[in-house]
């Protein structure tokens, strides 16, 4: 079998599809999350909720606590893995398809239009939905990038795009739907603005577009030990943020005891710059070595969790 990445998907002999969440194993096991589950040879998608439910009610043994993350996720053996669905491998070959539907048509220009400004497809994949042929009419695009390069190039082109007209910025009404999704601890107005500077998102012939950036090293995860201190607020400037949109995301602090913000939910990714104060508000960790770190998406919903860069 193939290196399994996160964004990547895995399918069971029972019909469940898993989001892969993190590149590597923890015990021998792929952390994941349940995304679809066939009904009548169809795909149906489930949301957190349902998801977490529908397995403890029928398949509890996918149900896994990550040791690494302290965060109850779910997780497969490579041996209860039936069907590996690559992103690379997906767009590689819809790039070039026939007969293609409208989601599928929108996902060619926009890569055509990526490759027109010089960005290697090569680095590229395409999940979500599209990765399983499980798109409706309404289906966004989700570009994944196994390169930093080419992800930081993705977002510059998208700025170009933007600004000469070959693709639009997200109207009000797509920012409220967005920021309805993430379900945030900011307001909307916050939200927008700090989306807004990120160009990893926009419109493609009326189709929203997402780029995401995967670690594309797949180490056996580290069990390195944090323990959980309890909640934090705080303000503080970020030193670097190299590790910006990495997954999770890193930013370092300038702090006496406190050495980063770590972030592992998507809301805010490449939400801060070098230079910027922030108010972070999270769960405060210790390793076993005694470095201090803020967790930002403790849980999957992180609720009360948050990165904010004060701005006017």
């Amino acid at each position: 079998m193939s290196e399994i990445l996160a964004k990547d998907f895995i399918e069971t002999s029972e019909g469940l599809v898993f989001a892969v969440v993190e590149s590597g194993l923890e015990q021998g096991k792929v952390l994941c999350f349940l995304r679809y589950i066939k009904s009548d040879q169809q795909w149906k998608k489930v949301e957190t909720k349902q998801a977490n439910q529908y397995l403890t009610e029928n398949f509890p043994h996918y149900l896994y606590y990550s040791l690494a993350k302290q965060a109850h996720c779910h997780a497969l053996t490579l041996e209860q893995i039936l069907t590996h669905y690559q992103p690379k491998v997906r767009l590689k070959q819809l790039v070039t398809a026939e007969n293609t539907d409208n989601v599928e048509t929108d996902c060619q220009t926009l890569c055509l239009l990526f490759q027109q400004q010089g960005l290697d497809l090569d680095h590229v994949g395409v999940t979500g939905s599209v990765l399983i042929s499980a798109q409706k009419s309404s289906s966004d695009i989700d570009l994944v990038f196994y390169s930093k390069q080419a992800f930081n190039q993705a977002r510059e082109i998208t700025r170009e795009l933007i600004q000469n007209g070959d693709c639009a910025e997200l109207n009000k009404g797509d920012w409220m739907e967005s920021y309805n999704r993430r379900s945030c601890d900011l307001s909307f107005n916050d939200y927008v603005w700090h989306e807004k500077r990120k160009f990893n998102k926009a419109i493609v012939n009326h189709r929203k577009f997402d780029l995401t950036l995967v670690n594309y090293t797949v180490p056996e995860l580290e069990l390195i030990s944090f323990k959980k201190i309890g909640a934090i607020v705080l303000k503080v400037q970020v030193t670097e943020d190299a590790l910006a949109f990495d997954y999770p995301a890193e930013f370092t602090i300038d702090h006496p005891e406190i050495s980063s913000i770590v972030c592992y939910t998507a809301t805010y990714t490449g939400q801060a710059k070098t230079g910027e104060w922030v108010e972070v508000s999270g769960v405060l960790e210790q390793s076993s070595e005694g470095q201090q770190r803020i967790v930002v998406g403790s849980d999957r919903e992180a609720r009360g969790e948050y990165i904010k860069v004060m701005h006017e």
